[in-house]
């Protein structure tokens, strides 16, 4: 059932109990008319679909998502409600952004526009749907991957004809951005022309509007961080695009990361089914954790000595665990023993769990299939191996007993 209401003002209007339900809450951006828009249909008035996370499960993260369709059509299904659903099972809520399309006689900057006025009303109605302002992520699919890219690197233009609402006047910046097998480029022989045709339309398909919005140019400093997937098989968006925006974010020292599989052809969505592709999504979601982006976390430096039965660890590693599945998890390269993490990359402070990789040649006579070991418990029957990180720094010595 379609709601239109004031963004700032909606609370009586939409409770909790009505965001938690099975079924998505339909909102349209613009409650009295979007601007520039030709009717008052669907097509015209640019909408989201709110998938909030189970109270129960919520850690507070949004994701607004935009589907692909070169800007002619929209993947709602596996680039859209499958994503939400995906999400929502990590506690994240999400809000499945239906945007102008060039079909439809809407051209740039109209789809800039509706990504930054979906970013702006999650953020502004935070408190309402439960979240925090601060913990709001874009993600797209090709066109909508493009759509995600420009949210991430244009978030200050102001588009001529937008509304100046108290909406408006909220931060449009997403907190991180995860384009997907996405258009990048538009001016490139890579550059995938449907997409260009559908966004500029007739009376700006020009070169210097289309290095406009080649979002690999345009990306700064203030860009944030960026998760990339794409595959090496994908003709109609090569991977040239997604490169081109890691190399970009690389350049002016925006922390990314960039997913490259060799099988897939383009439009594969999650696809949760194949034991290949399928995996890209764990990598997300790892990387979301690690950013501190499903739950905001405290970490403290740790450094130290691994020894087994006395003697240094020749190499191995060290995994410290929280028993909350979406807080950070660390991992320390142990080389001669010694091993160190910073305050930023460090376990997060209270009761971790440890999981121990070392070489097998540490142990006289020991022989692995692999040549490693890997333990969760200091010594043979002692159970789990658990340690309490303090605020600062922690110097640990520890020992294993085999």
């Amino acid at each position: 059932m379609s709601r239109l209401f004031t963004a700032l003002g909606f609370t009586c209007l939409l409770t909790l109990q009505t965001l938690s339900a099975a079924e998505p809450t339909k909102v349209r951006l613009w409650p009295d008319g979007a601007p520039g828009a030709k009717g008052n249909e669907d097509k015209d008035q640019p909408f989201i679909y709110v998938w909030s996370a189970a109270k129960e499960k919520t850690n507070g993260a949004a994701f607004v998502v935009c589907p692909g369709g070169g800007y002619g059509g929209l993947a709602a299904d596996h680039e859209g409600t499958q994503v939400a659903k995906w999400f929502n099972g990590l506690g994240v809520s999400a809000f499945v952004l239906h945007y102008r399309l060039g079909t439809h006689g809407y051209h740039y900057p109209i789809q800039l526009m509706d990504v930054q006025r979906a970013i702006r009303h999650v953020r502004a109605n935070a408190q309402q749907y439960g979240i925090d302002p601060n913990r709001i992520g874009v993600i797209g699919f090709s066109a909508g991957g493009h759509l995600s890219s420009m949210a991430a690197t244009l978030f200050d233009e102001k588009p001529e004809g937008m509304t100046q609402d108290a909406v408006d006047q909220v931060s449009a910046r997403p907190d991180v951005a995860a384009p997907t097998y996405p258009v990048i480029s538009m001016i490139d022989e890579f550059a995938h022309s449907g997409s260009r045709k559908n966004l500029l339309g007739p009376d700006n398909n020009t070169d210097e509007m289309a290095r406009q919005v080649s979002t690999q140019l345009r990306v700064t400093p203030q860009t944030p961080p960026t998760f990339l997937f794409q595959t090496d098989e994908d003709t109609v968006v090569p991977a040239e695009n997604a490169v081109s925006f890691y190399l970009a974010c690389r350049k002016n020292g925006v922390p990314a990361e960039l997913h490259c599989y060799r099988p897939g052809i383009h439009g594969v969505g999650l696809y949760l089914g194949d034991p290949v592709l399928g995996t890209w999504s764990l990598h997300l979601r790892d990387w979301l954790r690690n950013q501190g982006f499903l739950k905001p976390s405290p970490r403290a430096s740790v450094s130290g000595k691994l020894t087994i039965n006395g003697t240094p660890v020749s190499w191995g590693s060290i995994v410290f665990r929280s028993d909350d599945s979406s807080a950070p998890v660390a991992c320390a390269r142990v080389m001669k023993g010694n091993f160190k993490l910073d305050g930023k990359s460090g376990p997060v402070v209270g009761k971790v769990t440890l999981r121990v990789s070392y070489s097998a040649a540490d142990v006289p006579g020991l022989d692995t299939p692999d040549g490693t070991v890997t333990t969760e418990e200091q010594k043979p029957g002692g159970g789990t191996w658990t340690l309490e990180i303090k605020p600062g720094d922690n110097k640990l010595e520890l020992n294993i007993e085999r």
